[in-house]
């Protein structure tokens, strides 16, 4: 099904042609606004909205709502730019600047420019300050971060389970990554040759008050099969293998009852139920394949099972 070289040309053509499909889910913006996160820009220092601002709450994407930082890794810097010394897993790519010199950073879902990235300055503990323009950014009070969850699946190729996740009511954003594995900073290279021990795996975060955990399982379980081990239609390979990481034991139980139901039916259940570890974020090309591609999964689809 992948194939590096056919990759590679894929990704080269992605970029040229950025898929229009995607950006009609942006957030409409300013003049102001397209210069810093479309263009690069950067706006005066302490003059920004989130420069001088503590509230309790979560950090989003003004272009795509993804959520970015959270108001506890915040901290005062002094440059004049909100600070950060965490990001919230999956949610920043990191990009060299063209001079060598600086780290720019993005957001993971939208490529939206939020700033640069330093590390070494010893403002706090962990040692890294995301310098981030305040107009990249919006905020969301603790109050209404709470309706939202993180998930973490792995089902066969992680196209596929994406392009079931990201159609899904009340799924805000998805993430294809790795996990569960032993390497550190792992490459799909790396991964493929099954060198590392990661899961092809997707993040997906979701509103609680428009759909629950146990409707994301239950996807889970009817949108792959189940019952393969260490495979999952033409793909083999650990990899490939079917498991739910949990980041909570109210997860882990759900998790539980729902393969149980299944194995109760008949099924032989070869789905792993692990505690969530780092999960590393896939190279760009991954992301969002299907909408950048078009198409349909060929070693996914839909089984009522429940």
């Amino acid at each position: 099904m992948k194939y590096i070289n056919y990759i590679i040309v894929i990704s080269i053509l992605i970029s040229l042609n950025n898929c229009s499909q995607n950006n009609m889910n942006y957030n409409k913006l300013t003049k102001e606004e397209e210069q810093v996160i479309v263009h690069k820009g950067t706006e005066r220092p302490f003059t920004g909205k989130y420069n001088d601002f503590w509230e309790e709450g979560t950090y989003t994407c003004k272009r795509c709502n993804a959520a970015l930082f959270r108001s506890s890794d915040k901290f005062n810097a002094g440059c004049g730019w909100p600070s950060f010394d965490d990001e919230i897993l999956g949610a920043i790519k990191r990009v060299p600047d063209a001079d060598g010199q600086r780290t720019e950073i993005v957001c993971a879902n939208c490529g939206a420019h939020l700033g640069h990235v330093f590390e070494g300055e010893g403002f706090t503990p962990k040692n890294t300050r995301h310098c981030v323009n305040s107009i990249s950014l919006n905020f969301v009070e603790s109050k209404q971060n709470e309706e939202l969850d993180t998930a973490i699946f792995a089902s066969g190729c992680f196209w596929g389970t994406e392009y079931y996740f990201q159609q899904a009511k009340g799924v805000v954003s998805t993430t294809v990554g790795f996990t569960g594995g032993k390497t550190e900073n792992p490459t799909y290279k790396k991964v493929c040759m099954g060198l590392t021990g990661h899961a092809e795996a997707v993040q997906v975060i979701f509103d609680k008050t428009k759909t629950s955990y146990e409707e994301l399982v239950k996807l889970f379980f009817e949108t792959h099969d189940p019952t393969q081990m260490n495979r999952q239609g033409p793909d083999i390979g650990e990899q490939y293998r079917s498991v739910i990481f949990y980041n909570s034991e109210e997860q882990r139980q759900i998790a539980e009852k729902y393969k149980k139901i299944l194995e109760d039916k008949g099924y032989k259940i070869a789905t792993t139920i692990e505690k969530a570890g780092k999960f590393w974020e896939a190279e760009d090309y991954h992301q969002d394949y299907y909408i950048k591609n078009g198409g349909s999964p060929h070693c996914h689809r839909y089984i009522k099972r429940f």
